[in-house]
């Protein structure tokens, strides 16, 4: 289960040497995710994910990430995020502030 977005901090721009690289990344809108584990298996190369289940709001993780970094006056989406079952509770917490 798709849980969080992975948001990128100070070491990326030391990394790659460039001032602006933690704020280039966010605007990609590409910051990847964080999975929870719901059911424990083996994953090999070559294996397909498959779509199961999604919130009914359809909320993505790049929402999330833009609520967190660039929208935080958007009432619908903090809303919306305040209620993702999905999202960890200390960021549901934050939103709901």
């Amino acid at each position: 289960m798709v849980t969080q977005p992975r948001l990128p901090c100070y070491k990326l721009r030391i990394r790659f040497g460039r001032p602006d690289m933690v704020k280039r990344f966010l605007a990609s809108r590409q910051t990847g995710f964080y999975f929870r584990v719901l059911q424990e298996g083996e994953v090999i190369s070559g294996d397909t994910l498959e779509l199961v289940s999604q919130d009914d709001n359809n909320i993505i993780v790049a929402n999330i990430t833009q609520l967190y970094t660039h929208e935080p006056n958007n009432p619908e989406l903090l809303h919306q995020a305040a209620q993702l079952e999905a999202l960890p509770e200390s960021w549901r917490d934050y939103f709901q502030e």
